[in-house]
């Protein structure tokens, strides 16, 4: 009777049905984005950021924000904002030439906030090479640097092209993985940084894929406003008028196939429409 019962036990489970394995953990399921103050830019004149002269004569102030990205894979900053030192200035702030820098906050005492040390930081990667984005770059070295081989040319030519810093990168002893063409930072498509010129040679802007709000591209300096957006209006002193327009091309189809979310970088109204910090978007 012991030997029929075990028997049937072992044909049962012979024929049994194999376990499904357990699903694989969708791209961006735990992935986080902190957005973070990195100064900001007050100017007499935004004239500059529309070659129809839209803005001519029309004060304004631009946000300086830096993003960290924190991935099961590693963490990304996108963009190192107007730099600490300015922080060291009195006032936080220094003027020159119609504008305003202001660095309210350290993005060190940010990170610090959310247990993130410099060394904790395996990637970072920069929408371009405007100084604006650059100022913090060098508290980084242990980082890999993810840099556009056509930006970083470009920014490193004689005589620096304005307005670059080349104080900020030329020393930069990070490795550095060259772009080409797009990335994809974490290999799951979560986490991908795409090529959008015309700004600067080798602009890019940062496209997420995120559990809970979706598809959300960080626009760099492909618009500076809603209304560079809206209207398609453009900086005087953008590289390339063409590709500028075939990049907001690409950007507004991406948004519509993925029913995204556009997160203009330097609008305060799109930074303050972000989780405070230290909250973040997931």
């Amino acid at each position: 009777m012991r030997s029929t019962l075990f028997l049937l036990l072992a044909t049962l489970l012979a024929v049994a049905p194999a376990r499904a394995a357990e699903p694989a953990t969708p791209p961006g399921a735990q992935l986080r984005l902190y957005a973070l103050d990195c100064g900001a830019i007050e100017f007499d004149d935004m004239g500059m950021f529309a070659d129809d002269d839209s803005y001519a004569g029309q004060p304004g102030t631009l946000v300086e924000p830096c993003y960290l990205v924190r991935h099961p894979k590693g963490t990304l900053l996108w963009d190192t904002g107007l730099g600490d030192a300015i922080h060291a200035l009195p006032g936080h702030a220094r003027s020159e030439d119609g504008a305003r820098f202001k660095v309210p906050v350290t993005l060190q005492s940010q990170l610090q906030r959310i247990g993130v040390a410099a060394d904790d930081i395996d990637f970072v990667a920069l929408s371009h090479m405007h100084f604006d984005h650059t100022g913090n770059l060098a508290q980084f070295p242990a980082a890999t640097w993810l840099v556009d081989s056509t930006e970083l040319s470009w920014a490193s030519a004689t005589p620096t092209p304005a307005p670059v810093v080349a104080a900020h990168f030329k020393d930069f002893p990070a490795p550095q993985v060259a772009m080409q063409g797009d990335h994809d930072v974490f290999g799951d498509g979560s986490v991908r940084i795409l090529r959008t010129p015309g700004h600067t040679p080798g602009h890019r802007v940062l496209l997420l894929q995120l559990r809970n709000a979706g598809t959300v591209i960080l626009s760099g300096d492909l618009y500076h406003s809603r209304s560079n957006f809206e209207q398609g209006r453009i900086p005087s002193f953008n590289v390339d008028r063409a590709d500028t327009m075939a990049s907001f091309d690409r950007v507004r189809q991406l948004l519509a196939t993925h029913h995204g979310r556009l997160v203009i970088q330097h609008w305060p109204e799109d930074f303050a429409a972000l989780p405070a910090f230290p909250g973040f978007l997931d």
